[in-house]
């Protein structure tokens, strides 16, 4: 037997540590392999939606019942487990040579099966990441956030699971992400605002807003950056929409942070000024520091100057 039928587990960790296949369901559901800058595309529906939740719960068993649910809408045929394994091998056979160390992406079980990432990553995990770290950022540090939340965004291709949302795994996958990168757009635009870039966030924020128009706070933002544009009136117009959608969507008032917003641009108040980002009151400090410290060598240099004038004034 050669030394690379029988691998060292370490050695064979480290293969699949260095993997480059990327899963990817931000948009078309593909297989990225890095190795040969290709992307590898299911070509059907069905094969679309296996992938997905297979990617989606990696390291979890699927069983039969609920991955023929998924990909029959529910209604999955007599032969369902017949027709599931076909569609598992074809699956197999599209996905990249496991490689050298033999690592298995699909293992078959009793009662199912089972995606193994290994090293291989998807585009979720580096969108969450980065999602996570620019929020996080975004009170300290807006203009470091909101170039990260950019990247973040710019991961994705297209809706998230696209072409295979019609199985409960996939819709509820699909809902999560658009939330998802619903929240991290609402960071993004609040660093943009924190960094007084009102002016850019008009046009993008009016977008939000039709195309979202029950989600509360893209009106919020949108009448701040208005605001500090010096444009209160239209400020207080995008209350009175987002009113009157929600009224005759839901039945309801805008919630507390809203009103609290118009109230705010109604009597001008000073919390809606851009804040000061943290740079800028450190360096006001070192300014304010000098500024005291050079009065205070003023003050000693005419008690000096005084001092050495005194006797000559006297002598005349």
């Amino acid at each position: 037997m050669s030394v690379l039928a029988t691998p060292r587990p370490e050695a064979a960790r480290s293969a699949a540590a260095n993997s480059p296949v990327e899963f990817r369901l931000l948009g078309p559901v593909v297989v990225h392999d890095g190795a040969g800058g290709t992307d590898i595309a299911p070509a059907g529906s069905k094969q679309r939606a296996l992938l997905a939740s297979f990617v989606t719960h990696a390291g979890v068993l699927l069983d039969v019942d609920r991955l023929a649910a998924e990909l029959w809408d529910g209604a999955p045929p007599g032969n369902a487990a017949n027709a599931l394994q076909a569609h598992v091998a074809r699956l197999r056979r599209l996905l990249p040579a496991p490689g050298e160390y033999g690592h298995v992406w699909i293992s078959t079980l009793p009662t199912g099966y089972l995606l193994d990432l290994g090293g291989a990553s998807t585009d979720v995990q580096r969108f969450t990441r980065r999602s996570a770290e620019g929020r996080a950022a975004v009170a300290t540090d807006p203009a470091r956030a909101a170039e990260i939340l950019r990247g973040a965004l710019e991961l994705w291709r297209g809706p998230a699971l696209q072409d295979c949302r019609g199985g409960p795994v996939c819709a509820a996958e699909a809902d999560r992400l658009d939330e998802m990168r619903l929240t991290t757009l609402e960071a993004l635009y609040e660093a943009s605002l924190r960094c007084e870039r009102h002016g850019e966030c008009i046009g993008d924020l009016e977008r939000l807003t039709a195309d979202h128009p029950l989600r509360e706070r893209f009106y919020d933002l949108l009448m701040v950056a208005l605001y500090r544009s010096g444009r209160q009136a239209e400020a207080l117009g995008v209350y009175e929409r987002a009113r009157r959608r929600l009224v005759a969507a839901l039945g309801i008032e805008p919630g507390p942070a809203l009103r609290g917003r118009l109230e705010s641009v109604l009597t001008h108040s000073p919390g809606l000024s851009a804040p000061v980002a943290p740079g800028v009151l450190d360096e006001l400090d070192r300014l304010r520091r000098r500024v005291d410290e050079l009065g205070r060598q003023q003050l000693e240099l005419t008690r000096r100057l005084n001092a050495a004038t005194a006797p000559q004034a006297v002598a005349r």
